[in-house]
This record gives structure tokens, sequence and C-alpha cells, in this order.
């Protein structure tokens, strides 16, 4: 496409939301619609193709995944792709699964960079999993707190857990990949991740394997086992571990007490 003088690219990162053509904002659908180019970055070629009629230049970054290769290094060519057409001047939507502020480098990236450039650059929210995982659960997180990782860094670095909060770690199908370019986990590396949470919870205690339904027709994945069971899972990138709460909260007297006399001068 050939621009005018003076054309001024920039670039849009929305979110698609979980389920299929349910979760998309109509902001979101506008920016995909009116961009010059609409880069693509979802796990399922369904849902790609879905995008695919609703512009005629859409382009896969799906091709920059192969295995054994470091997903930073992909992300970065992901990053490269959408800014060369924000640098030759074009409106560049960057669409993307969920929410694509979360758990993705990517998006982010090509923000702060398109900015720092001195472009025009936005993200656009989406329904992302952890949305779909309070309704799915009926877990409401202002109830007992939450609190959430990502499985790897929670298994590499001592965190301080509240057990009387729900704890999510995501990205638990991969879990213990050290080299960042992994698209699974394997029974070894659970079993050094059951050893990390017993630190904190009984074996015994509830976990719960959760994966929202990204087609209409599909019921989200809630699976319910003990600790012990979770190197035998099946798990998948896709797939989040909730655990719920192995002790009631404790609660402080003194400060009750400081804000009940507030609470009487007032």
């Amino acid at each position: 496409m050939r621009m005018t003088e003076g054309a001024r690219g920039s670039l849009a990162c929305v979110g698609l939301g979980m389920t299929l053509g349910s979760h998309l904002t109509p902001l979101a659908r506008s920016h995909i619609v009116s961009a010059d180019v609409v880069f693509v970055g979802v796990s399922d070629g369904l849902v790609e193709q879905w995008v695919r009629r609703m512009h005629a230049d859409v382009r896969s970054l799906q091709a920059f995944y192969t295995d054994g290769k470091a997903r930073r290094a992909t992300y970065r060519e992901m990053v490269e792709a959408m800014l060369a057409e924000v640098r030759a001047g074009r409106r560049v939507c960057g669409v993307f699964y969920g929410h694509p502020g979360v758990f993705a480098q990517a998006p982010h990236e090509a923000v702060v960079r398109a900015r720092e450039e001195g472009f025009v650059a936005t993200m656009e929210p989406g329904v992302s999993s952890e949305d779909c995982l309070y309704a799915d659960l009926g877990l409401d997180p202002g109830r007992f707190g939450c609190q959430h990782f990502e499985a790897t860094q929670f298994m590499l670095h001592r965190r301080m857990v509240d057990t009387s909060a729900w704890l999510l770690l995501w990205q638990v199908g991969i879990a213990g990949d050290l080299g960042g370019g992994r698209f699974d986990t394997d029974a070894a590396r659970l079993g050094v991740l059951v050893d990390v949470l017993v630190r904190h919870y009984p074996l015994r205690h509830e976990a719960i394997v959760y994966r929202a339904a990204t087609l209409p027709f599909q019921a989200p994945r809630i699976e319910r086992m003990p600790l012990s069971a979770l190197p035998e899972a099946t798990l998948g990138m896709s797939d989040t571990l909730a655990i719920p709460p192995c002790r009631a909260m404790e609660a402080d007297p003194a400060i009750r007490g400081r804000l009940a006399a507030l609470a009487g001068e007032s």
C-alpha cells in the first residue's frame, strides 16, 4: 500500500476474549476493521479464520513458534513484524486471544517500543481466562483474597504464600520449563511443583485444573483432584491450577480495636 506524505503509523493491541464470537468488544472490533494490516496471535485455527472474515489483510503470528525455540526469541520476532508495518506508516492492529496484556509478552513490548519511537500505541482489554475462572468456579476474589503466580516462576522463587486465600498458578501446562522452549510439562516436573506446594498445603488438599471454554459449544474444564494426583494429570498450555484456602483467616484484634475507636470518634 502506498502511503501519503506525512502519514504516521499506529498500533492497537486488542483482545478477542476467550470464547469465540461472544467476548469481542465493540471497541476491539473497530480497531480490527479500521486497521491497514492485522496481525493475529491465537492458538486455534478456527478463531484465526473468524478474524480473517473481518479484514482482508490478516497475518498469522503462529508461524514464529517452532519446537525448541525460546519463546523470548519468538516474541521479539512478533514485535518486529508488527513494528515494521507501523514504521511504514500503517495502522496496525495486533489481535490476541483473551486479554492482550495478561500472560502476553509481545503486545506489552510492542506497545512500549512503538511509544518510545514516537508512534501512537494503545492496548484494549479483553475478557481473560481469569475473568472466566471467577465465573465458572464461583470464586469471588474479594471474599478470601487471591494470589496469582506463573507456575515456573513460583517453583523457582520462595514466595510468601497466604494459605487463607486462593492460589492461582498460571501456565501450569508448561510448569518447570527452564529454557523457555517447551510447550508441555511432564510428571517429573509436576512432581517438583507438588513438592513446592506441600511446603504450604497438605498433600491431600484439593487442587482444581481449570481451562476456559474457547468455543461456544464447549464447556470449561473443571477437574478436581488432591495435590498428590497432579503429576498424573494431563495438562495443556491453557490450563490453570486453582488451589482453595486450607485455613481460616487470622483476625487482628488490635487493629479491629483501633478502627472501632476511630468509628466511635466520628
